[in-house]
């Protein structure tokens, strides 16, 4: 959420930075609605001021007017509340803006590669795919999750249902013992001001599962990922500065529904409506997101360099950021089968965006009251790495060989194999 006055006070610059964004912003209609909500408020200050002097005073002849004068306030009050509506939803469909280092692009074409590490398998024979694998094992049935859910859902078996736990296991583990995160095991049900809050809605409605628990409560979601839940602990806080940074770690289910992704990724486990991930969530003085923001991409590129996956780290432009980032990366595996790297992590600053609409604050060193700075990141999406071990691991019999770190996880198995 952007601060209206910050807005006012360098409105052409706003609006070329926020085109960078591919989002234009009718600048007529903001300041038509920003100049009327002013106006208002004054009007039914000036109103109540002439009002309360009428009251002070003895002249019963001026209960009239004083009686005239509170209709016309209540008339104002009543308008001003419309437009301030009418100017807060304009604003909350506005995306964050991008910090100055941020590649200016219109779409992912446009993203800079930053760095890639570990080493591409090079196999004797011709890699099959994580679904063929995991049929093939019958360890993995999407027919099956068809009958009984729909598409875009997966059954897990034996072996591989135990990877995918193995995997969530190692990587909470990871980033509490050795990267200084705190576990959290949160609601999957959010609040619509929850989602409001980091940015879910209005703006990407389409894109979320809504249940309903009974007819008079406030709406309720599935969290699309624990980012919303973990990231609003802090909602309606004022913290003190000795509380950050703030550092949270959870597993969890989320809930898609890919409404922008019609006809993609159809087949296997690349884009389901319901899948794993270990989410971190930061919570820093805002000047510090930059440094977090690094500081959190590495914790999850250390997931793959422990699990020995080949990867590439790339900055996001301008245009394929997410609604609430100011700097995102993205971290890629390489997936053998399409002979490409896939994301499998996003992690990005949003400086004080969110916090502004969470009205989560904190107490500076000058004991002012000022937002907080929050931070979100994969660590990793379990589905996605899942599907990476099973095909960078293959071997030719069409067995799995098990990374040296989850045997652990994995009842010491060095190996899933065909029965």
């Amino acid at each position: 959420m952007h601060n209206i006055k910050d807005i006012r006070a360098n409105l052409e610059n706003f609006v070329k930075t926020i085109s960078k964004r591919n989002h234009k912003v009718d600048q007529s209609l903001l300041q038509t609605l920003d100049t009327k909500n002013r106006d208002l408020i004054q009007k039914k200050e000036n109103l109540e001021q002439e009002k309360k002097i009428i009251s002070k005073g003895k002249d019963k002849s001026l209960f009239e007017k004083s009686k005239k004068l509170s209709n016309e306030i209540d008339q104002i009050t009543s308008e001003q509340l419309k437009i301030k509506n009418d100017l807060d939803n304009l604003l909350s469909n506005i995306p964050n803006l991008p910090l100055a280092d941020v590649p200016e692009g219109s779409d992912e074409s446009h993203n800079t590669e930053v760095e890639k590490k570990g080493k591409i398998p090079e196999f004797k024979f011709k890699p099959k795919s994580h679904s063929e694998l995991g049929v093939d094992l019958s360890m993995i049935d999407f027919d099956l999750a068809t009958k009984t859910t729909g598409s875009r859902f997966v059954f897990l078996k034996e072996k591989i249902a135990l990877l995918e736990r193995a995997l969530s296991n190692f990587m909470i583990d990871k980033h509490t013992s050795d990267n200084g995160y705190t576990e959290i095991s949160p609601p999957l049900i959010a609040s619509e001001s929850t989602m409001y809050g980091t940015g879910q809605i209005p703006k990407f409605i389409d894109d979320q599962f809504e249940i309903k628990l009974d007819a008079k409560s406030e709406r309720k979601f599935l969290i699309p990922t624990a980012e919303v839940i973990l990231t609003n602990m802090v909602k309606g806080k004022i913290l003190n500065k000795n509380d950050l940074p703030l550092r949270l770690v959870a597993s969890t289910p989320c809930f898609r529904k890919e409404a922008g992704s019609y006809g993609k990724d159809t087949k296997g486990m690349i884009r389901q409506h319901q899948f794993y991930k270990v989410e971190l969530v930061s919570v820093v003085e805002p000047e510090n997101c930059k440094s977090e923001l690094e500081r959190m991409t590495n914790c999850a590129t250390g997931i793959l360099d422990s699990l020995k996956l080949p990867y590439r780290k790339v900055v996001l432009c301008t245009g394929d950021m997410g609604f609430s980032a100011e700097k995102t990366y993205d971290i890629e595996v390489w997936i053998p089968s399409e002979n490409k790297y896939r994301e499998i992590s996003s992690c990005s600053s949003c400086g004080s965006f969110q916090a502004r609409r969470m009205k989560a604050r904190y107490k500076n060193d000058k004991k002012e009251t000022v937002f907080l700075g929050t931070l979100n990141g994969s660590g990793l999406a379990v589905g996605r790495t899942l599907i990476s071990i099973l095909e960078n691991y293959q071997l030719e019999d069409g067995s799995i060989k098990i990374p040296e770190v989850l045997r652990p996880y994995m009842k010491n198995l060095d190996k899933i194999s065909i029965k």
